[in-house]
């Protein structure tokens, strides 16, 4: 039996939302096993699947940039060690300066863009390692992304910490920005249900058939309320099935139909999305400085 930690306690709460007892009675039941964990509370409690997108896990920036002509366009996400150096005026622009360099020379290799010139005529990763001498901190650039498109782009930045980049035909501006705006408020997974990957089915459908056979219903009432459960869910994860966060009475695939647009694709970069943010004891981390056990 693996020995469950406060920490894991903590992490699955995160995931679930749901109380530090229950947590911890499932981490028991699945040998400490976080995924397998959160699949039987989800089960056994009806709660949807976790938005790892919403939990921020590292610190950093998102660089955004789009042409002139709104058709090239990129982000990067900067990851930096402490929120303060993240609001530092020297790293954002630097995370700007680093899209705009990844849109005009498609440049969308680390390695490549690291080696490449920044306007100012130092390479990003003379740049980077300046940046981390004067602020004394490890900086990286962990992602980008870049779109052209014979439509338009738009983006909307929240804060410095998520970035939407939507490539769309039609409309005018102002939906390109409420789009993006949108997609950073309610964070679909991609653009239409057809976009859905089989295996994310497959996995929501086990949950949801499993939730449902715990009713006790008849085989055929279980599989049509499985269905129903797939329905919901590809509505949420879809940005056509979304209630449109301006105006929850229509889809965005509707006030899309109205504007006589349609969107092409989308990026969205959430910092430290993914990264396992390390955590420490004070009075150890104090202790261990002064070279106590």
């Amino acid at each position: 039996m693996a020995a469950i930690t406060a920490s894991m306690v903590k992490e699955l709460r995160e995931l679930t939302g749901l109380g530090m007892m229950e947590c911890k009675k499932a981490l028991l039941e699945t040998d400490g096993d976080i995924k397998a964990a959160e699949d039987l509370m989800r089960i056994k409690s009806g709660a949807k699947a976790s938005k790892a997108a919403g939990r921020i896990a590292a610190e950093g920036v998102v660089g955004v940039f789009i042409a002139a002509d709104q058709q090239t366009g990129a982000l990067v996400e900067v990851n930096c060690e402490t929120d303060f150096v993240a609001r530092n005026e020297d790293l954002v622009n630097f995370a700007k300066n680093v899209a705009e360099l990844v849109a005009t020379k498609n440049l969308t290799d680390i390695a490549a863009l690291n080696d490449a010139s920044l306007a100012c005529g130092e390479t990003v990763e003379a740049t980077r390692k300046a940046m981390v001498m004067k602020l004394g901190e490890n900086i990286s650039i962990r992602r980008c992304g870049r779109h052209a498109t014979e439509g338009q782009l738009a983006a909307y930045l929240h804060g410095t910490k998520i970035g939407v980049m939507v490539d769309y035909t039609g409309g005018d501006e102002v939906l390109g920005k409420d789009i993006a705006m949108h997609i950073a408020a309610s964070k679909p997974i991609c653009v239409s249900k057809e976009q859905v990957s089989a295996d994310v089915l497959d996995h929501e459908r086990q949950i949801f058939s499993a939730q449902a056979a715990e009713s006790g219903k008849p085989a055929n009432i279980v599989e049509k309320m499985v269905e129903g459960r797939i329905t919901k869910y590809l509505a949420e994860v879809t940005l056509l099935g979304q209630p449109f966060v301006k105006d929850p009475d229509q889809t965005v695939e509707k006030l899309l139909a109205k504007k006589s647009a349609q969107v092409n694709g989308f990026t969205m970069f959430v910092v430290g999305e993914g990264i396992e943010k390390k955590s420490e004891n004070f009075a150890d981390e104090v202790k261990a400085q002064m070279g106590q056990k």
